[in-house]
């Protein structure tokens, strides 16, 4: 771990996980302890401006994922806190924040949230969201141990909205053998940016 986020964070604490908006405030401050001391700050600040998130301050994965461990054990016997945490975190919308959500996500179980993690996380998306950022989520999901939603769920959920049903072919990336069934909702999925079109192009062509 790395030395200035392991001295930040601590010991874990199960008394801050009972007040969010004190948790919300210290996982920030762990965002910018983990930031490498050369990071350039344009850059950083471009990003934020282009991928759609409240603020960027460049953490790293492997700090990001210590972080979610320290979460995980902080709340460990009391998941329900973590639960509740999630959409809080998914709100303030950050990227680092969006980052520990996916981990988070991928290290719970069903019984923890209380609905399923693919459930969980298209319950808080808004009408736009980074599309690159829910895909490494969902990828992080998959590592965690948590399969893609069958066919049915995937149609379902792709006739709610026009942004599930672009969020519903990037799940369907996720996923390996031939379409099937949800071809058709890759290929009347409203249009989308260059990582969207991309994604979709790639799929029709392992059809062909």
């Amino acid at each position: 771990m790395n030395e200035k986020v392991a001295a930040y964070l601590g010991e874990p604490q199960p008394r801050l996980l009972r007040s969010k908006r004190k948790t919300l405030k210290f996982l920030r401050g762990a965002y910018a302890v983990g930031v490498p001391g050369m990071m350039a700050k344009p850059s950083t600040d471009l990003l934020t401006h282009t991928g759609g998130y409240a603020f960027h301050y460049g953490c790293p994965n492997p700090e990001l994922r210590d972080i979610a461990s320290w979460v995980l054990t902080s709340g460990e016997g009391q998941t329900r806190r973590i639960a509740r945490l999630i959409p809080a975190l998914w709100k303030r919308h950050g990227q680092e924040d969006l980052v520990l959500v996916g981990l988070l996500l991928a290290n719970m179980s069903e019984e923890e949230l209380g609905e399923s993690p693919w459930m969980a996380l298209i319950h808080m998306l808004s009408d736009r969201e980074p599309l690159g950022a829910l895909l490494e989520i969902g990828e992080e999901m998959l590592r965690g141990g948590h399969d893609i939603p069958d066919d049915a769920w995937l149609i379902a959920m792709a006739n709610q909205s026009k942004l599930w049903h672009q969020v519903a072919v990037l799940f369907i990336s996720l996923r390996t053998g031939p379409l099937g069934s949800v071809r058709g909702i890759v290929t009347t999925a409203p249009a989308g940016g260059e990582l969207f079109e991309r994604i979709r192009n790639r799929l029709l062509s392992q059809e062909n």
